[in-house]
C-alpha cells in the first residue's frame, strides 16, 4: 500500500529532522563525554595534537572588542595556512582557541613555530596593552577519532594542559615531541620538568621551546586596535551579520540571535566556504554598516543579512546573499511560516536559507573565476574543473569532462593539497567510469579514488566521499554496493544541509535497497532549495528512485523534469526510458533511449546491451535495480522481448 503525499511528506520531514538531530548532538562536544566515545565507526591512532589559545583574551575584548575579534580571524586564517600547509586538519576554532591534528610531531611543531613567527611579528608593533599573543602545546599520543573527525581522548586533555603551560607568545611541547623533533627544527628546548596537570594521573615533562632560526614567509597582521584592511582568503569567504528584528518585540531578540548563531553554525560545516566567526559578526549588532566597510573590516568577499518580523503566530524571515566588492545582490529569498513550535520553525529555516546560500556562492565563484584571463591560481583552476565536471554530465559532453581532468591535475601540479582538484577527479573519473568513456576504465577507476581517498584525508571532504561512494557503486567488475552505502551516509552525516552530500546519499540509498530513505532526503533536498541550480541531477535521482520502488508513473514526472531542465542529459533519457518501459508503454521508452544514444553513445552501449544479473540469485546491494534497469533498457533498445519485463513490475 502506498501511502498519499501528504502522509509521506509528514513522515519524510519527522524522520529527516531527529536524524539532524541525532547527527547536531554527536558532534557536539558538550554533550559527548570520553565515556560516550565507542562503537564501530570509532578508531585509536597516533597523532601529534596541537592546542592553542589567546593569552589576555578577556582583557582584549574589553578595551576593544571590534578590533579584537577581527584580528582574531585574521591570526585563524594564519592558522589555518600553517596547518594545512604542514599536512594538519583543523579541529576546532571555538571561541579564542584552536585545535588541530596532525600525523606526523614535525609538522605540528613546524605549524607552532610559524604561527608564533607571523603573529608575534605583528603584535611586536603594538603597545603592550594591545598585543594578541597566542600560547601553544603539542603533545605526541594515542587519540580516538570519530568518524565526523573529532578526536578525544588523553592525548587531547594533555595538548591543552601543556598550552596552559606555555607563555604568551610560547610553545610548551610534551617528552615524546621532543624525543621525535629533537635536531629537526630550527629551536632549542628548555625542561621544564614534570608537571603535575588537571585530569591527567600521571606527571607529563614538559619542554618550552626557543626559536632559534628563521621562519619563513610572515605576513602582517592587523594590529589589536589599529587599522584593518584584511586580505581576502584562496577559498569563498562570507560573513552571516545579525539578522534584524523587525517585530518591534524585545523578546524576539533571542529568536532573531538564534537563527543567526545556527546560519554561521552550518554554513561552518562547508570546507570549500570561510565563515567569519560569531564573534565578529555579532559586534555589527544594530549598527549600519555597508557592505564594502564589512570586506575591508572583515576580509570577506560574500555577506548574508536579513530580518525577522513576527505578527500574531506568523513569522516572515528575509534573507539575501551580497557580492561585497561588486555590491551586487547574488541571492534573496523569504520564507513565511505559522509559528507553532519556534524551534522547529528555527531549525527549517535556517536549513532553507543554508542549503540555498553555498550552491550560489559556488556558482558566483565560478562566473567570477571565468571572466579572468589566464594565470590562474591552483584554487581557480580547481574551480573551474569543479564546474566543468558538473556541467559535462548535464551536458554529456566528454570532451568538457576531459578539460575539467586537465584542469584539476595543473591545480594538483600547483597545489598538492587542493581538496578541490582532487573533488573535481574524483568527479569526472566515476562518470568516465560509469559512461563507458575512459580509453582505461580500471586506470580511470584507480585515480579517481585515489584523489577521493586523499581529499577525504586531508580535510574529510563531503564531495569526495560522495564520489568515492558513486565509484564503488560503479567499480569494474561489479558495484560495490555495501561500501557505497556507507560512504555515502558519511558523506551526509559530515553535512546534512549539503546539496551534494543530500543527493548522493538519496541516490545510493534509494537503489541499494532502501528506496523511501533515498527519496525522503531527495525531497527534503527540493524542499530546503527549490530553485537549485542543479535540479536536473535530483530530478534524475528521483525518478531512479521510484523506479525502485515501481512507481513508475510518479517516476516519469522527475524523469521528464529532468530532461527539460538539462536536454543534453543522457542519464535522465535512459531512466525515462526504463520507466516508460515499466508502464507498458514500449514505442516512449524507444524514442527517449534513442535521445540517450545520441547524446552518450558509449554509455548507451554499455547500458543498454550489457548482460543483466542473473534472476536466479537473490538480489543483493543495488542488484535488484541494476536487474530492472538493465532488463528495462534492453527491451526499449529491441534486444529482449517486452514481456520479460512482467516479472519485473
Amino acid at each position: 500500500m502506498v501511502p498519499d503525499d501528504a502522509d509521506k511528506d509528514r513522515e519524510c520531514y519527522h524522520r529527516y529532522g531527529v536524524a539532524v538531530r541525532m547527527l547536531r548532538r554527536c558532534r557536539d562536544p558538550r554533550t559527548t563525554s570520553n565515556s560516550q566515545v565507542s562503537g564501530p565507526e570509532l578508531k585509536q591512532r597516533l597523532a601529534a595534537i596541537f592546542a592553542a589559545d589567546v593569552a589576555g583574551y578577556s582583557r582584549l575584548m574589553a578595551a576593544n572588542e571590534r578590533a579584537t575579534v577581527a584580528a582574531l580571524d585574521a591570526a585563524r586564517a594564519v592558522f589555518r595556512a600553517q596547518i594545512e600547509a604542514n599536512h594538519g586538519r583543523v579541529i576546532d576554532m571555538a571561541g579564542d582557541s584552536v585545535l588541530a591534528v596532525f600525523e606526523t610531531a614535525n609538522g605540528a611543531v613546524a605549524t607552532a613555530l610559524a604561527v608564533q613567527a607571523e603573529v608575534n611579528l605583528a603584535a611586536g608593533a603594538a603597545p603592550e596593552e594591545r598585543r594578541m599573543l597566542f600560547r601553544i602545546g603539542v603533545h605526541l599520543g594515542d587519540v580516538i577519532e570519530k568518524a565526523d573527525g573529532t578526536v578525544y581522548g588523553d592525548g587531547v586533555n594533555i595538548a591543552a594542559r601543556l598550552e596552559g603551560l606555555a607563555e604568551p607568545g610560547g610553545i610548551t611541547v610534551s617528552e615524546s615531541v621532543h624525543t621525535a623533533v629533537r635536531g629537526r627544527v630550527p629551536a632549542g628546548f628548555e625542561d621544564q620538568g614534570e608537571q603535575a596537570v588537571k585530569n591527567i594521573t600521571h606527571p607529563v615533562r614538559a619542554y618550552r621551546l626557543r626559536l632559534e632560526g628563521k621562519v619563513p614567509g610572515p605576513q602582517k597582521l592587523p594590529l589589536v586596535g589599529g587599522e584593518i584592511d584584511l586580505p581576502l582568503p584562496d577559498k569563498p569567504s562570507v560573513a552571516v551579520l545579525p539578522f534584524t528584528n523587525m517585530s518591534g518585540d524585545p523578546e524576539q531578540e533571542y529568536f532573531t540571535d538564534g537563527i543567526t548563531e545556527d546560519i554561521i553554525t552550518e554554513l561552518s560545516r562547508f570546507q570549500s566556504l570561510f565563515v567569519i566567526a560569531r564573534n565578529s559578526s555579532f559586534t555589527y549588532k544594530g549598527k549600519a554598516v555597508d557592505a564594502k566597510q564589512i570586506s575591508r573590516e572583515l576580509g570577506v568577499r560574500y555577506v548574508v543579512e536579513g530580518s525577522i518580523r513576527k505578527a500574531a503566530n506568523r513569522i516572515r524571515v528575509t534573507a539575501q546573499l551580497i557580492d561585497t566588492l561588486g555590491g551586487s545582490h547574488i541571492w534573496a529569498e523569504k520564507y513565511d511560516r505559522v509559528l507553532e513550535d519556534i524551534f522547529a520553525v528555527q531549525e527549517e529555516v535556517t536549513e532553507c536559507i543554508v542549503g540555498a546560500i553555498a550552491p550560489r556562492v559556488d556558482a558566483a565563484e565560478y562566473l567570477r573565476v571565468r571572466r579572468r584571463p589566464g594565470n590562474l591560481s591552483a584554487y581557480e583552476l580547481a574551480v573551474r574543473a569543479v564546474a566543468l565536471a558538473v556541467e559535462s554530465q548535464q551536458k554529456s559532453d566528454v570532451a568538457m569532462r576531459n578539460e575539467a581532468l586537465r584542469l584539476a591535475r595543473e591545480a594538483l601540479g600547483l597545489d598538492a593539497e587542493s581538496v578541490l582538484a582532487l573533488t573535481a577527479i574524483a568527479d569526472v573519473q566515476w562518470l568516465n567510469v560509469a559512461f563507458h568513456t575512459a580509453d582505461d576504465r580500471h586506470a580511470a577507476w584507480q585515480e579517481g579514488m585515489d584523489a577521493a581517498m586523499r581529499g577525504i584525508a586531508i580535510a574529510q571532504s563531503t564531495g569526495c566521499h560522495v564520489y568515492k561512494a558513486f565509484l564503488l557503486a560503479y567499480a569494474p567488475g561489479g558495484g560495490r554496493w555495501d561500501e557505497a552505502r556507507i560512504e555515502a551516509e558519511l558523506a551526509w552525516r559530515g553535512n546534512p544541509q549539503d546539496w551534494l552530500a543530500l543527493a548522493g546519499c538519496g541516490f545510493i540509498l534509494a537503489i541499494t535497497g532502501d528506496p523511501v530513505e533515498g527519496i525522503c532526503l531527495l525531497e527534503r533536498l527540493m524542499r530546503i532549495n527549490p530553485r537549485d541550480p542543479n535540479a536536473s541531477f535530483t530530478y534524475a535521482n528521483l525518478a531512479s528512485a521510484h523506479l525502485a520502488t515501481r512507481d513508475y508513473a510518479k517516476g516519469i514526472d522527475w524523469a521528464l523534469r529532468a530532461t527539460n531542465a538539462a536536454p543534453e542529459f543522457a542519464f535522465a533519457f535512459m531512466i525515462t526510458a526504463a520507466l516508460y518501459v515499466g508502464l507498458s508503454d514500449i514505442d516512449q521508452a524507444k524514442s527517449s533511449l534513442e535521445r540517450a544514444r545520441l547524446l552518450a553513445p558509449e554509455g548507451f552501449h554499455f547500458f543498454s546491451r550489457a548482460q543483466r544479473p542473473d534472476p536466479r540469485k537473490p538480489a543483493q546491494g543495488g542488484s535488484d535495480f541494476r536487474r530492472r534497469f538493465h532488463t528495462f533498457l534492453r527491451i526499449a533498445a529491441g534486444l529482449e522481448d517486452p514481456s520479460a519485463a512482467d516479472a519485473l513490475r
